[in-house]
């Protein structure tokens, strides 16, 4: 702490000096209103905030810096500055050493403190005439800025100078989230969705601090992804979809665009081939996959189960490698899923074989396997992760192999299921999930899983009953940012009745984004300000 103290009184007597050397005189501080940092509709919360009682001035005269030399911070301040031009039509500039006329600073620093040794945490100082973002790394910094997002008032006080001015609370927020995997999973595979609508879903999952995104690439209905040893998955496996209409897939420069984007908001993909069952549509593309013993045809229903590998074919692992190696040499990050679920007219001991040898092949591709929480029958070892979504067994039995847990349990994480018996979408076989019960739960040693094997949490979306970006949206918010804070706030920081009036405040930024959010009549939604002809979306 003493440390932190002494660099950051270093830094702000620079500043000060520098200040003075590029005016002709100091420049006078505004009278700020009284403010109260603890009481925005911070979503989600932090693990600390302290308020001062005062307001930053952000204004023309505002400038960004960060911490020379340090990779990946000047990308940061690029983000932070184009969300402002966006929301407020604010330009605020960058690294610019010949400004003449700045008066505020947000310094965006890379710390060297014990206090921020975790990947994601930061420390936020708001004063009256800076604000400061410490993070040992950019994931962390990026984290913070999403805070700063939204404690940028959405209008102007034009009453404290001659420029507009929009106050931000001062004080001090300490911050790391409760876990490091933090994830929407998005089913592209019963119904195909575009680049450009996954990339809106990232935008608005990474507001939130959500750090992953799990994309399940293929199903009976339709295979989702180009590889080019194989083209007939996408010829034929991807042509449909659920009700018979046209399907598509990405190729891999989409499915690569995809990553970056996520990649530019320190969010992971996760990739997800599922097998041996949810197979029809690779099987009909390639009916010597095929293990069921019947004659094929493409599928556009939604029954389950019927699909399996042939498990017993060298052939079929040569053809799993070729999936498993294209795919990983374009995903950067650690994981690749399995699926592994619902395979029922696998036998055991197929199935068992086949999660053993796929278990080899994703590892020899230097991935990190996860599987659904059946994969937990299989002699796996502890590196391997499991997916709990139906069975409390089977996840205990991942904790006895010394495995970590995602926990997804379908009767309350499920963002596909319906709010109630009047939602438009959604099935209800797993439960009714309202957002008080998709939110009123703890994670932490739910089931009997302890805390210590959890990896995190991840919210899956089925797209059975959807087709578009619009119900996509109605399904997935406002639950998803109830899990958001799940996943990231502490325990003692959750309390439904404080987090209903922090989501009711969300509506003015879900709207400037144009999201078709379910308006629960249980939060009491504030009204927006936003014209979609006059605002760019942030």
């Amino acid at each position: 702490m003493i440390k932190n103290t002494l660099v950051r009184a270093l830094f702000l007597l620079s500043l000060v000096c520098v200040f003075f050397a590029c005016t002709k005189e100091p420049k006078k501080r505004i009278p700020m209103p009284v403010t109260d940092l603890s009481a925005e509709n911070l979503i989600p919360k932090p693990l600390k905030v302290i308020p001062t009682n005062s307001a930053f001035a952000l204004d023309e005269f505002t400038a960004i810096y960060t911490a020379k030399g340090a990779t990946g911070f000047q990308e940061v301040a690029e983000f932070l500055a184009d969300k402002l031009s966006k929301k407020i039509n604010l330009q605020v500039p960058i690294n610019d050493e010949s400004l003449k006329t700045v008066a505020r600073v947000i310094y965006i620093n890379q710390s060297d403190s014990t206090e921020l040794n975790a990947p994601e945490a930061y420390q936020l100082y708001i004063n009256q005439d800076s604000i400061i973002i410490n993070s040992n790394t950019a994931e962390g910094a990026f984290r913070g800025i999403q805070t700063l997002r939204q404690l940028v008032p959405d209008s102007s006080n034009d009453t404290l100078a001659l420029q507009k001015i929009w106050p931000i609370p001062t004080g001090k927020i300490i911050d790391n989230p409760s876990f490091a995997y933090r994830g929407s999973m998005l089913d592209v595979a019963r119904h195909f969705f575009a680049v450009e609508d996954v990339k809106k879903y990232i935008d608005i999952l990474s507001y939130y601090k959500i750090n992953v995104l799990h994309l399940h690439l293929s199903d009976d209905q339709g295979w989702r992804i180009e590889i080019k040893s194989w083209p007939k998955l996408t010829s034929i496996g991807g042509s449909t979809e659920v009700g018979g209409e046209a399907g598509g897939f990405y190729t891999q420069e989409d499915y690569k665009e995809i990553v970056r984007y996520a990649a530019e908001r320190f969010m992971t993909v996760v990739p997800e081939i599922d097998m041996p069952g949810h197979t029809n549509a690779a099987s009909v593309a390639y009916p010597f996959l095929n293990g069921n013993g019947k004659t094929l045809t493409l599928y556009e229903g939604t029954q389950v189960g019927f699909s399996t590998f042939d498990t017993r074919k060298d052939t079929v692992y040569a053809f799993v490698n070729d999936v498993v190696r294209e795919i990983s040499e374009i995903t950067p990050g650690p994981y690749f899923h399995i699926g592994g679920d619902e395979s029922h007219v696998t036998e055991k001991k197929d199935y068992v074989y086949f999660v053993n040898k796929v278990e080899k092949i994703v590892q020899k591709h230097g991935k990190r396997m996860i599987g659904w929480d059946e994969v937990a029958i299989a002699d796996i070892d502890s590196t391997s992760i499991s997916q709990w979504w139906s069975s409390e067994e089977n996840a205990k039995k991942a904790i006895e192999k010394g495995m970590q847990v995602i926990v997804s349990p379908a009767k309350k994480a499920y963002l596909d299921m319906q709010y109630d018996t009047l939602s438009e979408y959604g099935l209800h076989w797993a439960a009714y999930l309202p957002v008080d019960t998709a939110y009123i739960w703890t994670p932490e040693g739910y089931g009997g899983i302890p805390k210590e094997n959890i990896l995190g949490i991840e919210a899956p979306l089925w797209s059975e009953t959807i087709s578009n970006i619009d119900e996509l949206e109605y399904l997935a918010f406002p639950r998803v940012i109830g899990y958001s804070e799940l996943s990231w706030s502490s325990p003692e920081n959750r309390d439904w009745e404080n987090y209903k009036i922090r989501l009711a405040n969300q509506a003015p930024f879900l709207e400037r984004m144009d999201v078709k959010y379910y308006p629960s009549p249980l939060i009491d939604w504030k009204k927006s300000k936003y014209s979609y002809e006059t605002i760019e979306k942030d």
